[in-house]
């Protein structure tokens, strides 16, 4: 309930409302802590409400222990049921965190509806997000595990990429480590690239078989009770070219210069001025697509954002990536990723393994 009470604080006392509604996925399981339920509605006074429906009903009343549990019956329907208790509390202003929840945008519009002549509708998301971009130290202990799955499964990959094997075959063995090791499942679609497609910053993973020369961009991530961790790396089937050795050491030079200057205080756009320059005074630079990274937690991308455009300053808590690349069509991708965890004076890695091109079948 700290989480409630901190988000009550902000937009009771601050922002001036007097009932807030949550519906985002990944927000409900950062004031509830277990998934299930549609949406919380939180009051100014009286205690917070969990709606949920009949196949979930039996569940979230044994993990709710400090809220009051709703059913949703069968031929109810949700956004009217919530507008009558909305109107029972007087709410005056009602905050959502977001739009397309309740559960889906016709639903806000009925809700809206339904509250027009008595309650001001307003959506209100960056209060979570401040909330949640600042993990505390029981978020902090998840993320860790987390990222040592995630390098657990990297080790994997260096073991199993080899020439004739499919890239679904690599991201199905890099998986089971996952699993084996006590990973809930995967932060995000698994990435095992290979040869041209180690050019598509999100090339995904086919059926394609790996031949030597080619590179391998392997993007992956555990997940731990619902926490998220990203890592990549870059490897080569056989023996580097002395272009892929080249490439790689200014990618490798650009994180681990970036890495150094990630700490609290800093602005993130100047993190990714960093990195960019790096491969910028390489030669590279038009071929660096993407922001340098972003924050990491319940969902895989979240705030803080660093690139170019950013206007986020980063604070002790904060967990981001730091992820450059170089893209070039027809000759391939490389691209090295960390998770790491913000500090007063330094970053912390959440993920860790090697930085080689060179796979266990060269070594």
């Amino acid at each position: 309930m700290k989480r409630i009470e901190a988000l009550k604080q902000v937009v009771f006392e601050k922002k001036g409302f007097d009932g807030f509604l949550i519906t985002n996925e990944a927000n409900l399981l950062y004031f509830m802590g277990f998934p299930g339920a549609p949406c919380i509605l939180i009051s100014k006074n009286g205690r917070s409400v969990i709606y949920v429906y009949s196949v979930n009903y039996q569940q979230v009343k044994a993990e709710a222990k400090d809220f009051k549990v709703e059913l949703v019956k069968r031929g109810e329907d949700l956004g009217t049921k919530i507008a009558k208790k909305v109107k029972a509390l007087e709410v005056k202003k009602l905050g959502l965190d977001t739009i397309a929840g309740v559960p889906h945008v016709a639903g806000y519009l009925k809700l809206t509806k339904a509250l027009r002549e008595t309650t001001k509708v307003k959506i209100e998301n960056e209060a979570v997000r401040v909330l949640r971009r600042v993990k505390d130290e029981g978020e902090l202990e998840l993320m860790r595990e987390a990222g040592e799955l995630t390098s657990i499964g990297m080790e994997t990959a260096y073991e199993a990429i080899k020439p004739g094997v499919r890239e679904y075959e690599v991201a199905a063995e890099i998986e089971y480590a996952m699993r084996r090791r006590g990973s809930w499942g995967t932060a995000f679609e698994t990435i095992v690239a290979s040869g041209v497609r180690s050019a598509f910053p999100h090339g995904g993973c086919t059926e394609r078989k790996m031949k030597k020369g080619d590179l391998v961009v392997v993007d992956i991530g555990a997940n731990y009770q619902h926490y998220c961790s990203d890592m990549t790396r870059t490897m080569v089937v056989g023996k580097p070219s002395a272009k892929q050795k080249e490439i790689y050491e200014i990618v490798r030079l650009a994180q681990e210069k970036a890495c150094r200057v990630v700490k609290s205080k800093v602005k993130a756009k100047d993190v990714d001025a960093i990195a960019r320059k790096v491969i910028e005074d390489a030669g590279y630079g038009k071929y660096f697509v993407h922001g340098l990274g972003h924050g990491v937690g319940l969902e895989v991308h979240e705030p803080p954002t660093l690139n170019r455009e950013s206007k986020d300053a980063l604070t002790v808590g904060n967990v981001v990536t730091v992820e450059p690349g170089i893209y070039i069509a027809h000759l391939g991708g490389i691209r090295i990723e960390d998770t790491v965890l913000v500090k007063r004076q330094k970053a912390e890695k959440l993920t860790k393994g090697p930085y080689t091109l060179e796979t266990k079948q060269q070594t």
